[in-house]
């Protein structure tokens, strides 16, 4: 239904695609793979019509409906989110906006000479609503809401006064209410808590249209997808499998490559070794010419390509008491919500604590109490005399200095570290080449939480106090992050939505519920065998 066919495209001096070919067809479910900067937007861009190839051609079959999710939103303002999300699904929408003003209209005292007119239109409006099925819309709509994490007050507020997270959420219902033929979905899993993520898993395997989309969940890539395409140099390469088969494929098409990249380099040593050594004699000339037309004939084996993945040795944490973490009898409330009521708790050396919970279960603010960054209402919170805390936050990132590069922010962190040990970090953590000369304040969002992780890192503390980590990370950061913190020896407390995050690297669970705590000798995946569900309130 949508085809690319020796597609070419250039993006000022980066060549993004050289005679690229790849399809989506009906009911196939896609996810699109590569490095970042390999062109995996330009491609949804120019599916969309966004952006026009250099060469070759994107075709789309005649009267297939396209639902496209980037992370640019745009602004929202001035309604709700259900009537955002239903405006979507057509002039449904803007009805329900003029059917409430008519309503209005209708009690208005100084607007009873136009009554006749007011209920007139109301019945036509009314009519017209009706016709287009608008009374189940609407709750279709909050269904979708619902399963992203809205609560029933949050649909009806004004979606201008929501974060960019959650109106990213807002747009990703819209999509999801038009089920289109196809579904391009850029980055969904983005600004998902892990009950919203589950949902939308169940959701997207229940489509019964086409789906094309990345992701840096490994784990929810790999639960939906049945075929993979990567861009890699340009090319588009498809894998059948959902994503581990298709890494599976990929470390064995590597090794064959380079089996027979050495084979022929083996045999094209010979062939010059005998042509440099008869070439000056004449009984050999024939020879010497035929291997030569043999070499000139031969379709040359590249190596495979290498992904850069730099690694890198992080210096051991020093080592704390035995009680890193002690709350007792805390009270917390905001407002009129009350978060906690005598919570107890205590943190030893060398566990590490997901906390698990749903919206508004108190995970954050857990981790801002023994950060220190809130003050309990009653109670206390004692971190152990030896204990070194590093905390990472999205608010962190607001820390870095927007006028210095990423290396120079490095620099300064540490003055005595010296330039090949910081490079090195920098490239650990995706900074690589020019990358390291970009200024903090023209990051994107995942580079300033790879930088601050960065910083975290080098210098390790004894406890870390991490609120969701892997936000806007690729999954080969995530990665190395998980290789660098399973050595880490030193006491952890984290919030992730990142289910393989959480099995890697918990080994104690605590679930935050409106009865109280619950804690799980074991980690995450222990956890789910115990409860029968990823993440609390959903059963599996």
């Amino acid at each position: 239904m949508i085809r690319l066919e020796n597609i070419g495209k250039q993006n000022g001096k980066q060549i993004v695609f050289i005679e690229a070919s790849a399809a989506l067809q009906r009911g196939e479910k896609v996810g699109l793979v590569g490095p970042n900067g390999a062109g995996k937007t330009t491609l949804f861009r120019m599916i969309t019509g966004q952006e026009q190839p250099d060469e070759g051609q994107v075709s789309v079959d005649r009267g297939v409906t396209i639902g496209y999710f980037s992370q640019d939103v745009g602004d929202m303002a001035g309604r709700s989110p259900v009537a955002e999300v239903m405006d979507g699904a057509g002039p449904i929408g803007s009805m329900i906006a003029e059917m409430r003003e008519l309503e209005a209209a209708m009690v208005d005292p100084d607007r009873a000479d136009e009554m006749d007119q007011v209920i007139e239109r109301y019945g036509e409006v009314q009519g017209r609503f009706e016709e287009l099925d608008g009374y189940s819309l609407d709750g279709r709509a909050r269904e979708v809401l619902d399963g992203l994490g809205f609560s029933q007050e949050m649909m009806d507020g004004d979606v201008g006064a929501l974060s960019g997270g959650w109106k990213m959420r807002v747009a990703l219902a819209k999509i999801l209410l038009m089920r289109p033929d196809a579904l391009l979905l850029d980055e969904p899993s983005n600004h998902l808590d892990l009950e919203s993520l589950i949902w939308l898993e169940a959701f997207l395997k229940g489509y019964d249209g086409a789906l094309l989309m990345t992701s840096h969940d490994r784990e929810f890539m790999n639960r939906i997808v049945n075929k993979v395409v990567e861009i890699d140099g340009g090319s588009l390469t498809a894998y059948s499998g959902d994503y581990e088969f298709y890494q599976q494929q990929r470390v064995l098409a590597d090794k064959q490559q380079q089996a027979q990249f050495e084979r022929q380099q083996a045999m094209l040593s010979k062939e010059i070794a005998f042509i440099e050594r008869f070439k000056a004699r004449a009984s050999h000339a024939a020879q010497v010419q035929s291997r030569v037309k043999k070499l000139d004939k031969i379709d040359k084996v590249e190596p495979p390509k290498r992904r850069q993945t730099v690694s890198f040795e992080f210096q051991p944490a020093p080592r704390s008491g035995e009680d890193v973490v002690t709350l007792k009898n805390v009270h917390k409330r905001y407002g009129s919500k009350t978060i906690y009521e005598g919570l107890d708790f205590q943190v030893r050396r060398k566990e590490r604590w997901c906390i698990m919970g749903i919206n508004g279960a108190g995970k954050s603010t857990l981790l801002k109490l023994v950060a220190g960054a809130s003050k309990p209402d009653d109670g206390t919170v004692a971190r152990g005399p030896s204990v070194k805390m590093g905390y990472f936050a999205q608010h962190a990132m607001d820390l870095l200095d927007g006028d210095r590069t990423v290396f120079q922010q490095l620099e300064d962190t540490f003055p005595q570290a010296g330039q090949a040990p910081l490079r090195a970090l920098a490239g650990c953590f995706g900074f690589s080449g020019d990358d390291v000369e970009k200024k903090c304040r023209v990051l994107s969002g995942g580079e300033k939480a790879r930088l601050v992780m960065a910083i975290m890192l080098f210098d390790p503390p004894n406890l870390l106090v991490l609120d969701e980590p892997t936000n806007h990370l690729d999954i080969t950061t995530k990665e190395m992050l998980i290789t660098a913190l399973s050595q880490y020896e030193g006491t952890m407390l984290f919030v992730s939505h990142d289910r393989h995050f959480l099995a890697a690297l918990s080994n104690r669970v605590l679930e935050l519920t409106p009865d109280g705590i619950h804690t799980y000798g074991g980690g995450y995946t222990e956890y789910v065998e115990r409860t029968g569900q990823e993440a609390p309130g959903l059963r599996s």
